[in-house]
């Protein structure tokens, strides 16, 4: 089974938001992210930045930042 790291990027550090994904949503400018036996998590204003498939890690930033 395939599951992801997602982190936050925010000043050049990156900040664990949760591990073991297993499922990511979405909707406009808010993602939901789930993994097992955690309840989902709603991030607001933020964008994926990158995707590793290889390292198992989606990069998150705010909507507001470049």
């Amino acid at each position: 089974m395939c599951q992801m790291t997602v982190v936050m990027e925010k000043d050049g550090a990156e900040e664990i938001v949760m591990a073991n994904v297993t499922r990511l949503q979405v909707s406009g400018t808010t993602i939901e992210v789930n993994a097992f036996f955690e309840e989902p998590l709603r991030l607001e204003e933020v964008s994926i930045q990158s995707i590793d498939f290889l390292a198992g890690k989606l990069v998150l930033k705010n909507s507001g930042t470049q």
